[in-house]
């Protein structure tokens, strides 16, 4: 396309959503998460290790994992866990509980509805787990299959839901799982990482555009510095490297206490990794620790003049908005598989949208007749002129229509809930409402998108607008 030719947008995959306005223009850094972010792996892969290593863990104990193994559908990021219950749950933006299952039997809609009729999710209360990270998602498979082991008397006891929970967290050293796994990845990056040669333009636009660039990253060094350069040297002119893309490493930052503390800080100052401490990270140099608050003096910038990007929706956005005032931008990547599924039902959506429409006019016409035979049948108020006899056979000829309705909407509703997931549906909705997730992303994610090298088709220079918010009383398309 020239350069002077009317933007043509990409497909929804691959455009960027703007929860609050965000002038580019006015970003003067942006700082980037590595795993996940910069760097997107093979997840089955990242998460079949993660449960074989609890898997083992529990196993050493002697309790029976035997036949167990991770199953992809049964979880999802956003859903939570409920230790009281031994429950998996999905709620909306309000925190009420709209699906359920018990450890892995999916609970019947009457079962449900009594359980969480009084309560709801509140992330604050240990009771609520909230599924957000990778391991969470291979702890979560593992608790499902556990709590039905509890149920049926093979594990060891006296035990609760919440002291399973306790056991199977326990058996998930991260830091141990993080390390084997890493090395595997190094050991095999092709195994396990998805190139994105799109990426490294992305992020030079935005340098040449006069952006300070930070990578900000939780790994340590020789996994950073080794995975960076598989993943972005052979896109990049031959002699470039990945570091010239960037002002300023910061590896090990130990988010979320890199935006919350003022941990001490270390310049790398050689390939191995040895450490030199400084005062404050500089333009220009490779760093271990240090903290948000002296990245902020040393760019000379603070609050709305940086923009963090990253995949975990607490220790790079909620975090960096909440305390800092940074601006921040979500990285889904299941939000293209989703996407699909949606666009992918398109036709059929219109049609369930316009049964629905036809059932919301059937019914009031029908609770127009009932109550125009309650007032005859007790005599007060404007009366229609019919009988009670015509108005009962009206009645009924409207209840065949709207059960005749209902079994064309039936299968149409069932498969718009099963998108993109069988059990759970879609990521970001709840039947016509937002998920839990969705809440968490709206509150703290100004933009979200796919994937970095989105920004490609819309320059460093782009204005993007929040769409007016919907309201109840807003008058439809």
């Amino acid at each position: 396309m020239a350069y002077d030719e009317e933007l043509e947008l990409p497909p929804a995959r691959r455009r960027i959503f703007c929860n609050r306005t965000l002038n580019l223009r006015s970003i003067r850094a942006v700082g980037f998460d590595m795993d996940y972010t910069l760097i997107h792996y093979r997840v089955e892969a990242w998460e079949d290790h993660a449960y074989r290593h609890v898997k083992d863990r529990l196993a050493a104990r002697g309790w029976p994992v035997d036949g167990l193994a991770f199953d992809h559908e049964s979880v999802r990021l956003g859903l939570i866990l409920d230790l009281e219950h031994g429950n998996i749950v999905k709620a909306n933006r309000f925190g009420y509980v709209k699906r359920a299952v018990h450890g892995t039997r999916p609970l019947p809609y009457e079962e449900q509805r009594t359980l969480y009729a009084r309560d709801r999710v509140d992330l604050s209360s240990p009771r609520w787990v909230f599924l957000n990270t990778l391991f969470s998602l291979s702890e979560a498979c593992m608790y499902g299959q556990m709590v039905d082991r509890l149920d049926d008397g093979s594990l060891p006891g006296p035990m609760g839901y919440a002291d399973l929970y306790g056991h199977i967290r326990a058996s998930l050293d991260e830091a141990h799982v993080e390390g084997q796994l890493k090395a595997e990845i190094l050991a095999d990056p092709a195994r396990f990482v998805v190139l994105d040669e799109e990426l490294p333009l992305a992020l030079r636009d935005l340098r040449e555009a006069g952006k300070k660039l930070l990578l900000i990253t939780n790994s340590e060094w020789p996994y950073t510095r080794d995975l960076m350069a598989y993943a972005f040297d052979r896109f990049l002119p031959e002699g470039t490297t990945w570091r010239a893309l960037f002002d300023m490493v910061i590896v090990s930052a130990r988010k979320p206490s890199f935006f919350e503390l003022r941990d001490p800080c270390f310049e790398v100052i050689d390939e191995e990794g040895r450490l030199l401490p400084v005062l404050r990270p500089e333009l220009g140099g490779i760093y271990l620790g240090s903290h948000a608050a002296a990245v902020e003096t040393s760019l000379g910038l603070s609050g709305g003049e940086i923009l963090y990007v990253g995949d975990h929706i607490f220790s790079d956005v909620r975090v960096s908005r909440s305390l800092l005032r940074w601006r921040t931008a979500l990285v889904l990547r299941d939000l293209e598989p989703e996407l699909d599924a949606i666009a992918g039902f398109e036709a059929d959506q219109r049609e369930l949208s316009s049964l629905m429409d036809e059932k919301e006019r059937l019914e009031h016409q029908f609770s127009r007749l009932r109550l125009g035979k309650q007032r005859l049948e007790r005599g007060y108020g404007p009366r229609p002129d019919s009988s009670v006899a015509a108005l009962e056979a009206r009645m009924r000829a409207l209840r065949d229509q709207l059960v005749a309705l209902d079994a064309r909407i039936g299968p149409l509703a069932a498969r718009a809930g099963e998108l993109s997931n069988e059990r759970w549906g879609l990521l970001l909705r709840t039947g016509n409402d937002k998920s839990h997730l969705a809440r968490q992303i709206e509150r703290y994610a100004d933009i979200y998108t796919s994937r970095v090298s989105n920004f490609l088709a819309l320059t460093p220079f782009v204005y993007l607008r929040s769409p007016r918010g919907s309201l109840p009383h807003d008058p439809g398309p």
